[in-house]
């Protein structure tokens, strides 16, 4: 494979950062017409991950697509990426991932030999995920992306949605932000080495085992269900998904900005202003709802609209389930924390402490 070819170089902007802005999906989404199938158990309607259609009493289909331009320079990284990314929306509906077919769009100057180091990585990873590459459609484009639309296979009555959140209850995030600023210093080569192997192994780590630990907090209580709404933290940032679900359940969040865990270089790309298009239509789109206290560093701030790539899972529990939750988390080595809390809705309708 050519050494030379540096996939980030190719691309105008990376990872889920290459996003439509939210605004524009917004204006569109909400001049739609609704669906009237009663299969449909989740739509688009609230921006949830996945839609989810019943097939029967106690089955239902998990389905999400989600595809995007290089994060990382090298093919195999990048396919792992990838598929990591597209597997997570079914691990945030609470579902358990079955087949992926492979969306491709692929550059005819380029060598094939990284295009087959792209397929290998998202295998690999879809194989570790027990999910299986069933085929895909591939198109020639001047402007590599590469992805996948995941099925996946989950029961009616335990989906996890991204609305339901309560007053009192706690948010709770399994990884760390940064993934998109330092994708953007990498594009820049401002990024360090150290900076790059940290972000690459939180974007290729898969959210399986957080859901994992999230369902046996859920079956050990019993009928009250402690968990009261779940979202992958992607392109529109971790403000942009706490917005959707503050929308969504009707209240508002507050979120400890020092509480939160950022990624190793992820302060040092952000004062450097590594900063995407992304990044800048999500600041445009939330700013209006969205308040910090005045002494919330710069680059805290742009990190907080700053679009994820694979990012954790972000978690709205009560306050009674915090201690198993963190104590089932913990025994898997996920590297959550306690990040914030819904509040009656107010004004703003997010605050940043």
């Amino acid at each position: 494979m050519p050494a030379t070819v540096r996939l980030t170089s190719t691309a105008k902007s990376a990872g889920c950062a290459a996003k439509l802005s939210p605004s524009i999906l917004d204006t569109v989404l909400r001049r739609l017409p609704r669906t009237t199938d009663p299969n449909l158990l989740v739509g688009y309607e609230t921006s949830d991950d996945a839609a989810v259609y019943r097939l029967t009493s106690d089955l239902a289909l998990v389905q999400t697509v989600d595809f995007f331009t290089p994060i990382v320079d090298e093919p195999f990284l990048f396919g792992q990426v990838a598929a990591a990314n597209a597997l997570s929306d079914v691990y945030a509906m609470g579902g358990r991932p079955i087949s992926a077919l492979t969306i491709v769009a692929f550059p005819s100057s380029q060598p094939p030999e990284i295009l087959e180091e792209i397929l290998r990585g998202g295998i690999e990873k879809m194989t570790e995920a027990s999910c299986t590459v069933v085929g895909g459609h591939s198109i020639r484009d001047d402007e590599l992306k590469f992805g996948y639309a995941v099925t996946g296979l989950i029961h009616p009555g335990k989906i996890w949605r991204n609305v339901g959140a309560q007053p009192g209850d706690v948010l709770i995030l399994t990884k760390p932000i940064g993934t998109g600023v330092i994708s953007t210093a990498l594009k820049n080569g401002m990024a360090s080495d150290a900076s790059v192997v940290s972000a690459a192994a939180s974007m290729t780590r898969l959210n399986r085992e957080a859901a994992e630990a999230l369902r046996e907090v859920e079956d050990a209580a019993g009928e009250e269900n402690p968990i009261h709404a779940v979202t992958d933290v992607t392109g529109f940032a971790l403000l942009g998904h706490a917005r959707e679900m503050a929308v969504g359940s009707g209240v508002s969040m507050q979120i400890n900005h020092a509480a939160v865990a950022y990624l190793p270089g992820a302060l040092e790309a952000a004062r450097s202003k590594n900063f995407s298009a992304g990044l800048a239509n999500n600041r445009d789109f939330l700013e209006g709802c969205v308040a910090f206290r005045s002494d919330v560093p710069e680059e805290i701030r742009g990190l907080f609209f700053d679009p994820q790539t694979s990012g954790g899972l972000l978690i709205v529990v009560t306050p009674e389930a915090v201690d198993r939750a963190m104590a089932a988390f913990e025994s898997r080595d996920i590297p959550a924390r306690v990040i914030g809390e819904a509040v009656a809705k107010r004004s703003p309708l997010i605050e940043i402490i």
